[in-house]
This record gives C-alpha cells, structure tokens and sequence, in this order.
C-alpha cells in the first residue's frame, strides 16, 4: 500500500457526525419559508453537498430562493447547529498518529471555511491540520473540485501521487477524479456503499479502524 503524503479529509460525515445541527438547521429554514418537513431522517440528503445544490435539487428552489433558505439555515447553524454534532469513534487518535507518521493533514469541505474552522477548535482537532479549505461565504467555491484543486495549487511541488481525498459521498470522489488524486469512500458516513462504488473510489472503507489500517 503506498504512503500518501498529503491526506485530505472532507469533515461532514467522515470527521464528525453532523446530522442533529445540519437537518435542524435545514427544518428551520424550510420552516421560515412556509415548508414544514418534521421528517429529520429526510433531510439526510444535505449533509455533504453544497447547500446551493440541495435546495435547488430537493425543493425546486430558484437562485432568490435558495439564497434566502441559506441565509435562514445559516441564522440557526451559527447560534447552535454547528455545535450538534460529534466526531466519529476514533478520529482523534487516527489524526494524531497520521502526524506522528509524517503526513501532512489537509480538510476539504463544501463547508464555509469559517464555520469549518469554529467546529474543528470546538473538537480541538484543528492543529492537526496544515490547512482547512471549504467554500466562502459568498456562495464561491463550493464544488469539491474547486476545493480539491486549490489545495493541489498550494503544493504545486508535490506529485498527484502524493495526495489522497477522503469522503463519505459521491461529491468527494467526483472531486477527486476530476482532479486525478486517489481516493477513500466511506461508508460510515452519509453516502451508501452504491453511491460511492458508482464513482469508482481507489478504496472503499467501512470503519475509522479500516481507515487506519489503510493509512497507516
């Protein structure tokens, strides 16, 4: 198994377990824009993509009425649904050991980069990364290709082989392709084995545990 040196990890669904603070927040806004959906099992669907996509996707809403539905979900994250959420068994010393071992750590999220950054100070994992990309504030660079490229710019000495994406959907994977580095779909997240399997991942993983072995 080769050793990747650059390890780049999505953080919804494959760091954390944000289900509680994403669906509530998406309830919320649906809520405020006169939809109620008391299903939180449903909104599932949110947790990884953009918001932009979801809304659009989902519930067939325009460009104003998607801008507004994030702004409402972002009134109710920010308060408090950033914060309901937990890190999956194990990541915590599967991140320590992957330093210990030398490689560099790198989150990839469609997340805005600030809200990213609030929750990984939360779980005090942050310093274990060298860089935490997501999306801005403004709705820009939100696709995981764009994420995973401007990370690839930042170490242009670095060979493609170097580097490897870590994620729980197909929008990770997809990212990775598109950008031609190796990647990890896991299953422990919110995307099914078929979704991943359907983008053709180097490696699919069940666990943090088979994660490691991978890794390591």
């Amino acid at each position: 198994m080769q050793t990747y040196k650059l390890i780049l990890f999505d953080l919804d669904g494959t760091l954390s377990d944000p289900k509680v603070g994403i669906t509530k927040s998406v309830q919320y806004a649906l809520c405020k824009m006169g939809i109620e959906d008391p299903d939180l099992d449903k909104l599932e669907c949110f947790i990884g993509p953009p918001l932009q996509d979801s809304f659009k996707e989902y519930y067939g809403f325009d460009e104003e009425q998607t801008q507004k539905a994030i702004e409402l979900y972002r009134e109710r994250f920010v308060d408090k649904g950033m914060f309901e959420n937990e890190l999956y068994p194990n990541i915590p010393s599967l991140l320590k050991q992957l330093k210990e071992q030398g490689s560099t750590l790198i989150v990839a999220t469609s997340k805005p980069t600030i809200f990213a950054e609030k929750i990984m100070s939360y779980f005090e994992i942050k310093h274990y990364f060298e860089h935490v990309v997501g999306s801005n504030l403004d709705g820009t660079r939100v696709a995981k290709t764009e994420i995973i490229q401007y990370i690839l710019d930042k170490y242009r000495d670095q060979k493609r082989d170097d580097f490897i994406m870590i994620g729980d959907r197909k929008h990770d994977i997809i990212g990775a392709n598109n950008t031609k580095i190796a990647s990890i779909g896991v299953t422990y997240g919110y995307g099914t084995r078929d979704e991943l399997q359907q983008t053709s991942p180097t490696h699919i993983v069940d666990s943090v545990e088979q994660l490691k072995k991978l890794l390591m």
